[in-house]
């Protein structure tokens, strides 16, 4: 699916008010990450039953279809997962930020047993404050994290920010299906099942019924292609998975620096 907002209609012009903080605090956040930390691997496969791994290598291979980008910026990063499939595209360097110091240990010690570790590069960051100069990296991209901004729109014009022109943007994220009887499995399992697994294996009460909270909030589909659009990206563009259970959506920087 292909859709192009070079012209916005008036209605984007209230959309940044309306979008505004619509996550939760950094500091909240960067506590519940934390504390799920050493199990967030392990539920994020159980939970998609592997379904995870399939749609992050598709995320990599969409973003090779447009462009070889030498450098990128992996936002929420985790604990790597997302950096570490981006090798298959022969970067010089990947940097991830997050904000949880314990998913991002995980993650430095993955990236060290696979011998990554002179290419990927894991540090604190903030998804709407990166600190990095502007057009810094040829591509910015976020898997299951861009819901987790305290404000959405502020993150995806910062991941604008740090790209040069021509540069890609590439944002994996759940997304509500819509076909009957998907729509209402989707529901059930995200309501009862996942909040119950996430409890007994994590430990953390509320990390796991904050996720389809989360979900069920985030402005997918057609709303987040006009944020994208209001952002400043062009070209921009969704596509479903598993569904419409996540998409993928992408967009462009405007400008020819970047070979595509």
């Amino acid at each position: 699916m292909q859709e192009n907002h070079e012209e916005l209609p008036k209605e984007l012009k209230t959309m940044h008010d309306t979008n505004r903080k619509n996550g939760p605090p950094a500091a909240q956040v960067e506590r519940m990450f934390d504390s799920i930390s050493k199990h967030y691997d392990l539920l994020n496969h159980l939970l998609s039953l592997g379904t995870d791994r399939n749609w992050r290598r598709k995320s990599i291979n969409l973003i090779g279809k447009h462009a070889r980008p030498r450098t990128i910026l992996d936002v929420a990063t985790g604990t790597g997962d997302l950096a570490i499939e981006a090798m298959s595209l022969g970067p010089e360097k990947v940097t991830g930020i997050d904000l949880s110091s314990g998913m991002l240990e995980e993650g430095r010690r993955k990236i060290s047993r696979l011998g990554y570790s002179g290419r990927i590069e894991l540090q604190s960051g903030d998804a709407l404050v990166t600190g990095f100069r502007d057009g810094t990296f040829d591509a910015a991209m976020s898997a299951f994290g861009v819901r987790n901004f305290e404000d959405t729109l502020s993150g995806l014009k910062e991941m604008f920010r740090v790209l040069r022109p021509g540069g890609m943007i590439m944002v994996l994220e759940f997304s509500r299906p819509s076909l009957f009887p998907l729509k209402q499995i989707y529901g059930f399992y995200f309501r009862r099942i996942l909040p119950l697994i996430g409890r007994r294996v994590s430990g953390d009460p509320d990390a796991y019924s904050y996720l389809p909270d989360s979900v069920m909030t985030f402005p997918d589909n057609e709303k987040f292609l006009e944020l994208l659009s209001l952002a400043g990206f062009r070209d921009v563009a969704q596509k479903r998975l598993s569904g419409g259970i996540a998409s993928i959506y992408t967009g462009f920087r405007p400008g020819t620096d970047v070979a595509q």
